[in-house]
């Protein structure tokens, strides 16, 4: 373990606190962010935000950006948008952050959760295909469960630390049970499936700009479409349901104050025009990564899967076992090195412990071996 964290001190340069995944403001923020003070549009409204929308839109290549508050509010109104109600279920993965379930119970639906596969840490096809073969069926063009008779209305996958999950057998599982895919991709900009970018896929896709992430406004979310119709019920949504007029407040249905403000897109304009930079850097720490945890035994490097570019947002590491995994944390961190486990399992968090799941085996391994371990863009020496 020592030799672990005398590597980590040495990539990062110093022998200080090394955080596992700090923001860096490089570019042009400050200026950017005056410029909107001096414009006196901080809010929802300002040319920041349309900008980034159109920006953003062109680079991950669907046709239409939303920029929302948070990426939490992002995947609710996504799945608002997908029709999910009050009763319904959502198909997701137990191994994810608990935004993703936190978005569903918002539409009062139940989540129900698949397995994960073990080398893109995301939504297992095959368990997603054995569940819906062995407890669902197509009734009126709807999918039902058996067991519960309601109506599975949309599936989560989630591109765990940008790593894609295989989201092109996802989505033709899902068209075929004519169920609505919404992808997360809260963590992965930047990363690409078959030269697809994530997010892409689906009807919807969502990504977030915590300050944690790989580009940040310190909050911050949006959802992607190709659909037209969708992309402006999603800004109407949005925007507290409001119909435009120059002076009159009428609101069509209640809407939410999801509008990602002026100043926060101000600071995502700065950060996206450095994102290409951002990426490279973060590959050759993981490429760093990969090649010393080779002559490591008991601790494997997470790679991007097949067929995937990853943006390896937060790098990680799989232990031998959970003890070990315990005892890793613990070195790490009285080291001043920032590591942390993977989530809890949401199947096992109190709101959701009485959710039909399948059987999890992947799931519960990789909760408990999975660490992340400091990630952060390189500054230069």
């Amino acid at each position: 373990m020592l030799r672990i964290v005398e590597f980590i001190k040495h990539a990062f340069s110093t022998n200080n606190f090394i955080p596992l995944h700090e923001p860096r403001f490089m570019g042009n923020e400050k200026q950017y962010l005056n410029d909107c003070i001096d414009s006196t549009f901080v809010s929802s409204v300002g040319a920041y935000v349309e900008r980034f929308e159109k920006e953003f839109a062109s680079y991950v290549g669907s046709k239409y950006a939303v920029a929302t508050v948070n990426g939490t509010a992002a995947l609710h109104a996504s799945l608002l948008l997908s029709g999910v109600e009050k009763g319904d279920e959502v198909i997701t993965q137990p191994l994810s952050f608990i935004a993703t379930c936190n978005a569903i119970a918002y539409c009062g639906a139940s989540p129900v959760f698949v397995d994960v596969d073990m080398d893109t840490l995301g939504m297992s096809p095959e368990s997603l295909d054995k569940f819906l073969k062995e407890n669902c069926t197509l009734k009126n063009n709807q999918c039902i469960n058996k067991a519960t008779g309601k109506t599975t209305k949309a599936c989560v996958p989630m591109h765990t630390f940008g790593h894609p999950c295989r989201i092109d057998a996802i989505k033709e599982i899902c068209d075929t049970w004519k169920i609505s895919l919404v992808e997360d991709a809260a963590e992965s900009l930047g990363s690409y499936y078959k030269n697809k970018h994530t997010g892409t896929f689906g009807q919807l896709g969502t990504f977030s700009f915590n300050g944690n992430k790989i580009i940040t406004s310190g909050g911050g979310g949006v959802i992607v479409t190709d659909d037209e119709v969708l992309a402006k019920k999603a800004k109407h949504l949005t925007t507290t349901a409001k119909l435009p007029h120059r002076w009159e407040f009428v609101h069509d249905e209640s809407g939410y104050n999801y509008r990602m403000p002026n100043l926060n897109a101000a600071l995502l304009v700065a950060q996206l025009e450095q994102l290409e930079a951002f990426l490279e850097n973060k590959r050759n720490l993981a490429l760093a990564y990969e090649e010393f945890f080779l002559t490591c035994k008991d601790a494997q490097f997470v790679k991007e899967p097949k067929d995937s570019q990853s943006n390896y947002w937060l790098n990680a590491v799989i232990l031998k076992d959970k003890a070990q995994r315990d005892a890793f944390l613990q070195f790490t961190n009285d080291q001043g090195v920032m590591t942390r486990p993977i989530w809890k399992l949401m199947n096992e968090l109190v709101m959701f412990e009485n959710c039909q799941c399948t059987e999890l085996k992947n799931a519960k391994y990789l909760e408990e071996r999975v660490v992340n371990i400091p990630s952060s863009v390189r500054l230069p020496v």
